[in-house]
């Protein structure tokens, strides 16, 4: 194809071998994602509704299970479709959107992590400041960068791919994702700017990670000290490195694949790799937070003392 106004929809190619329990996995499909509706929208209802609880940890909490929606939201509605439906397509456009979804959620996935790592630091390390630093401007503007950097990153990378020329519609996935578009560019000199992005978005996050690492380097060396750090760092640091590290070994396996991965791997390991991200991560954080987190517990066991 010489023009990309010829590419019109896209074919995913990752349900080929679903055929024969495709009822069974729309079934099981239908009723996890209302799980993580229910679980995060509870978790953020609570937060909101509960004036006990504005403070900046819940606050990123709230923050944290709406790009899990956002996320998730992104996939689910049209894997059910692709489920019930018995062709693959998408359209370019749809398909362009779906990619920025993925990759936008994933980005502000760990930007999250990454302010709620502060917050604790800020909280264990510098207890007496914590007030002073932590304000609700803070919090709004800490909250802004989350969501906001990733948009403008993923913005330009969109972009970037909506004006290649492509000469294929078949995507060996289970949705779209900005990686699998470029590379059914026509001409492989086209995508030297959607690969300068990449390798820009790859050291800004992995910048992040590195931020993480060093608040958490602080952290134990805080908390080795003190008994009463350390039951903090139990009570409110646990949850978020098991998040983190939920998710950070999700999408490396993901990314790891998409660029050096194998197409021998049987079919449904593939999509299982892939979608990996989108079933831990969403389901597992508000389980965790929530029931590691005394107030909001006890705000769902209908407790009426609070305390951290």
């Amino acid at each position: 194809m010489d023009n990309i106004s010829v590419v019109r929809f896209f074919i995913l190619s990752g349900l080929n071998e679903t055929n024969d329990y495709r009822i069974t996995l729309l079934t099981f499909t239908l009723l996890y994602y209302c799980m993580i509706l229910f679980l995060n929208t509870s978790i953020i209802m609570i937060i909101f509704l509960d004036q006990n609880i504005h403070e900046p940890m819940y606050i990123l909490l709230c923050s944290f299970c709406m790009n899990g929606l956002y996320g998730t939201t992104g996939f689910y509605p049209k894997f059910l479709f692709d489920l019930f439906s018995s062709s693959q397509q998408i359209s370019y456009e749809w398909c362009l959107l779906q990619a920025f979804v993925m990759y936008s959620f994933a980005c502000c996935e760990l930007s999250i992590l990454a302010v709620m790592a502060y917050d604790r630091y800020v909280a264990i390390c510098r207890p007496l400041h914590y007030q002073s630093v932590m304000t609700t401007r803070r919090v709004s503007q800490l909250i802004c960068f989350s969501w906001f950097t990733p948009f403008c990153i993923f913005s330009i990378n969109v972009l970037l791919t909506s004006r290649l020329r492509l000469c294929g519609v078949n995507i060996y996935r289970l949705y779209c994702v900005n990686w699998a578009i470029v590379k059914l560019a026509c001409y492989e000199s086209d995508t030297f700017s959607n690969n300068i992005t990449a390798y820009f978005t790859i050291i800004i996050y992995f910048a992040h990670g590195l931020f993480i690492i060093w608040t958490y380097m602080h952290l134990i060396r805080t908390c080795v000290k003190s008994k009463d750090d350390r039951v903090k760092f139990m009570q409110t640091c646990v949850p978020h490195l098991v998040s983190l590290v939920t998710f950070i070994f999700a999408v490396l396996f993901d990314l790891m694949h998409i660029r050096f991965g194998s197409k021998d791997l049987p079919q449904s390991l593939q999509n299982f790799i892939a979608i990996e991200f989108l079933l831990l991560p969403p389901v597992m954080n508000p389980l965790v937070y929530g029931f590691k987190f005394t107030k909001i517990r006890n705000r769902i066991l209908g407790g009426k003392n609070y305390r951290h």
